[in-house]
């Protein structure tokens, strides 16, 4: 969320100088031109002066930058862009630059708006309201040492800025350092009592706390002010009253009230999403609606919540659970079947086990019994607040489209057929266990192709590929409520390649994970490097793990 841009502006106001018009047409000007207009009024405004062509030059950028701005109230960020971009070409301005910064921003293209954000500090003299939003962007790319230096200095410029507060607070939180952004994000609350963001984020302190109730109570409040939020233009449209309902069914779900929850995340897909942290919250929605909709299946490995006593919440954020899906899909009825991946499922589960996760285990699934298993994983990882999720599958995967999806043992795919719904698709996993709370990592001893892309033969070799091509890299890390922030993906083999399933009893990446997860003291990047270092030697270069990280800090699995 990021300041109004209109105190920017007064340089672009006063360059407005309407021609003598007929009657008819001398409201033209103040319609296109006026913070208050309603954003199809101001739209229709300045085409109608567009297409007067009595201005050119900078009054003419003028017109393009105030349809600029009608377009960002109705969060159309192409349009946006488009008119910035003219409204540039004819009159550079710090302002210009911020506005299309702040589009790129909404787009969830976060280097391209920084890039902006620079030339707008360039262009005119230091400004609170941008090095915010350039702090908002470099939280998007997940460096928080320079979103909060931004915030420092947009705070000793306008101190009174109650978003600066709370976006500093937000970049600590995301750091560890939850004392110090309760501080000022309840500075930032006192500042700005109408505000609902504040106490959406307070309330996701509250719950990395264990303080569910107030975590509640806070998610409540900022639902109520989202209903009648201030005026700003610079705020995409619905955004604060979809995440306060995402983030208050998630304390809903935690203490165990799913139809509360239900209702929240019902809510919160009413809007129509615009922005990218929008479009996320309600993935994350989707996928949680979705799960608590249907009654947990029975299951023998039900993962119990850790006992915690309400009345210390240090001690509640020190015992959340850490827990672990692990499952291994060799015996495949009408794709060429994998002997390793069991083996290699067992190996890793005692693994994870033995440094304190509590494990669910599903061995050579179909597509009912994976999809159970996944779900309910998914649903008893919320209720628990799991302090960490790991995910490990070893089997066959695909690509299809650019996503990624597990491989179920009973697939036989077929010209015609809906292979897609046959599988399980990696970004529901990601959206379902996304939450700002949460460290999430999932390990793939797969590779994902298309199945129709080439055939296997019967006489193919072992590996965990259905055709010839190999894995795309994630586009992101996750389309849930945080955009993937402290998610971790780790492959078996690089984008393109293919993951071997070994000559011994483990494929060499489940046999080197399993070496090296259960280091004590040794931070998760670095375990993987060791995993990296022992599989390239193993396969004489063949199989070169690959990973993709958003952690923001130190992440271990086995203590220190």
């Amino acid at each position: 969320m990021r300041r109004s841009f209109l105190l920017l502006i007064p340089l672009l106001t006063a360059l407005w100088a309407p021609p003598s018009l007929a009657q008819s047409k001398s409201q033209l000007g103040p319609l296109c031109t006026t913070e208050t207009t309603p954003a199809d009024q101001m739209i229709a405004a300045c085409n109608k002066i567009i297409a007067l062509k009595v201005f050119s030059g900078a009054q003419l950028g003028t017109i393009y930058f105030w349809r600029a701005v009608g377009w960002n109230k109705k969060g159309d960020y192409a349009h946006v862009i488009a008119d910035a971009t003219e409204a540039l070409r004819l009159q550079p301005a710090q302002a210009i630059y911020n506005l299309r910064g702040s589009a790129y921003y909404d787009k969830g293209e976060y280097e391209i708006a920084i890039a902006d954000f620079n030339d707008a500090l360039k262009g005119g003299p230091p400004s609170g309201t941008i090095f915010h939003n350039r702090g908002n962007a470099y939280r998007g790319t997940g460096d928080y040492a320079k979103a909060i230096a931004d915030y420092d200095q947009a705070i000793r410029l306008t101190p009174k800025s109650a978003l600066s507060w709370q976006n500093r607070g937000i970049s600590k939180a995301a750091t560890g350092d939850l004392d110090s952004a309760l501080t000022d994000i309840n500075e930032a609350i006192r500042l700005d009592p109408a505000l609902a963001s504040p106490l959406v984020n307070r309330s996701v302190i509250w719950r990395a706390k264990g303080n569910v109730d107030r975590a509640i109570a806070d998610a409540s409040e900022a639902v109520r002010l989202a209903q009648n939020p201030p005026v700003n233009v610079m705020t995409p449209p619905g955004s604060v009253v979809i995440s306060a309902h995402v983030h208050r069914a998630l304390a809903y779900e935690a203490k165990g009230e799913r139809d509360a929850a239900k209702a929240d995340y019902a809510a919160a897909l009413k809007p129509t999403a615009s922005d990218a942290g929008s479009k996320a919250n309600q993935a994350t929605a989707k996928v949680r609606l979705s799960l608590l909709s249907e009654p947990p299946a029975p299951q023998a490995q039900r993962a119990e919540p850790a006992a915690v006593s309400p009345s210390s919440e240090l001690a509640a954020a020190q015992t959340l659970p850490r827990m672990a899906l692990v499952i291994g899909n060799g015996a495949y009825a009408h794709v060429q079947p994998l002997p390793n991946p069991p083996r290699d499922a067992r190996i890793v589960a005692k693994s994870l086990r033995d440094i304190g996760f509590t494990v669910v285990e599903g061995i050579d699934l179909d597509r009912a019994a994976m999809q159970a298993r996944t779900r309910d994983f998914l649903r008893e990882a919320a209720q628990a607040q799991a302090q960490m999720a790991v995910v490990f599958y070893a089997g066959h995967g695909v690509q299809i489209d650019g996503r990624n999806y597990l491989v179920p043992t009973d697939i036989a795919p077929s010209a015609g057929s809906d292979v897609v719904t046959a599988m399980i698709d990696m970004d529901q996993i990601l959206a379902g266990l996304d939450d700002q709370i949460r460290t999430n990592i999932l390990i793939l001893d797969a590779c994902r192709n298309n199945p129709f892309a080439a055939p296997m033969t019967a006489n193919a070799g072992a590996s965990r590929s259905l055709s010839a091509s190999g894995l795309a890299a994630p586009t992101s890390l996750g389309a849930g409520a945080t955009s993937g922030a402290g998610t971790l993906i780790a492959f078996a083999t690089a984008p393109g390649k293919v993951a071997l399933d070994g000559q011994g009893d483990n494929s060499p990446f489940s046999a080197a994970l399993s070496r090296h997860i259960g280091t004590p003291g040794l931070e998760v990047q670095q375990m993987l490097t060791r995993v990296r270092a022992e599989v390239v030697a193993a396969t004489q270069n063949k199989q070169v793990p690959w990973s993709n990280s958003s952690l923001l800090g130190e992440v271990y699995l086995a203590a220190k």
